[in-house]
């Protein structure tokens, strides 16, 4: 632990700290000396990282849904935090085209549930809500890496419902929280790419999908083997969101949204990373393409422009997609060896911090 950093000791309040990111948020955070409280809904799937690295033990956990208003508020002004982390969301595409009334009541009014407890709870000085990299309205052409300014949009469910809670943040940030002492908290938005790294068994994900057809000895099912998107270790757009939220208190020229995606060579297609995955991996994959898909649809082109946070943050990511994807192999195989995963994950955060192995 860093006793002497920004986070010790901070009062930090996480939505969304049972799902993949949030536990690696907590992880950190709590390694960093932060008084962590999540609320979130039970993990998704089985097994999940947060209860692969015993992550309940390291904070104050409430379960609870964010479309329970009453609830939300009553967690949020009990332990009245000071910094505020958005991440509870229905999280993929494909299931939002199953449960697009679901998606949109988590996405768009859960988010606005959230900001209005944050309004409520007289503590909070900086919100850093989590949206997506597929907020874009985007043609799928590729025709340019998408910059923060770039209008906002969703062909599918998720991506429009994204697309709304920008909307949302907006709305209360120009409404509620526009400037003045007693104008608190600052809020910002941060969008991401496509995040792998240990203790990720969604459905429906490339890098699970891998694991769960590595593990079973079964085939690897692909949709679109052409499609490109911003590959990045979670880690990366974490540093980003810490980063922002250092820079956002006290200090309303932040607001805004952010890109955090990765570097430029990480936008690669789905074929080329599972060649990198299958370079890393010492089992070989049995990969079946399915024909195409009409019943949803997915870009085939996303990347993103995160020029912006390099240069106004001094963000930069720190792993290639070939370390990335080492990194993330490496995860698994130890889970896959029976070895202890919160020191290992806590590992690989301290490794990151120091630039070890990156």
């Amino acid at each position: 632990m860093e006793e002497h950093s920004f986070w010790h000791q901070k009062k930090v309040f996480i939505t969304g700290h049972t799902g993949f990111k949030g536990s690696w948020l907590t992880l950190w955070l709590t390694s960093l000396g932060a008084q962590v409280t999540g609320y979130s809904l039970t993990p998704v799937s089985s097994p999940n990282l947060y209860e692969a690295a015993n992550i309940s033990e390291l904070c104050t956990s409430i379960q609870g849904d964010i479309n329970d208003y009453s609830s939300l508020l009553h967690a949020m002004t009990t332990h009245q935090p000071e910094i505020l982390f958005h991440l509870a969301a229905q999280p993929l595409v494909r299931p939002s085209y199953k449960e697009p009334v679901y998606t949109f009541a988590t996405n768009v009014l859960g988010t606005a549930h959230v900001l209005e407890a944050a309004r409520q709870t007289k503590s909070v000085q900086v919100i850093v809500n989590v949206t997506s990299d597929k907020c874009y309205q985007n043609d799928g052409l590729g025709r340019r890496h998408f910059k923060e300014y770039d209008p906002l949009g969703g062909h599918d469910p998720y991506s429009a419902s994204k697309a709304c809670a920008e909307i949302v943040s907006d709305c209360y940030r120009n409404s509620f929280w526009d400037g003045g002492v007693s104008s608190h908290p600052v809020l910002a938005t941060a969008r991401a790419g496509n995040v792998i790294g240990g203790g990720d068994w969604s459905e429906g994900r490339l890098f699970p999908d891998i694991v769960r057809a590595v593990t079973t000895k079964t085939s690897l099912s692909i949709r679109n083997r052409r499609a490109i998107r911003p590959w990045q270790h979670v880690l990366d757009p974490l540093q980003g969101y810490l980063q922002l939220a250092e820079m956002c208190l006290g200090n309303r020229q932040y607001a805004e949204a952010w890109n955090f995606g990765p570097i430029s060579q990480a936008h690669v297609t789905v074929d080329e990373f599972i060649r990198l995955t299958s370079d890393h991996w010492s089992e070989p994959l049995d990969i079946e393409y399915q024909s195409s898909d009409h019943t949803s649809y997915e870009v085939p082109i996303l990347t993103l422009d995160s020029s912006k946070a390099v240069q106004q943050l001094a963000w930069l990511p720190k792993l290639s997609i070939e370390r990335a994807v080492e990194w993330t192999v490496a995860w698994y195989e130890q889970y896959q060896a029976g070895a202890n995963m919160r020191l290992f994950t806590q590992q690989q955060i301290k490794a990151y911090i120091k630039g070890e192995g990156v």
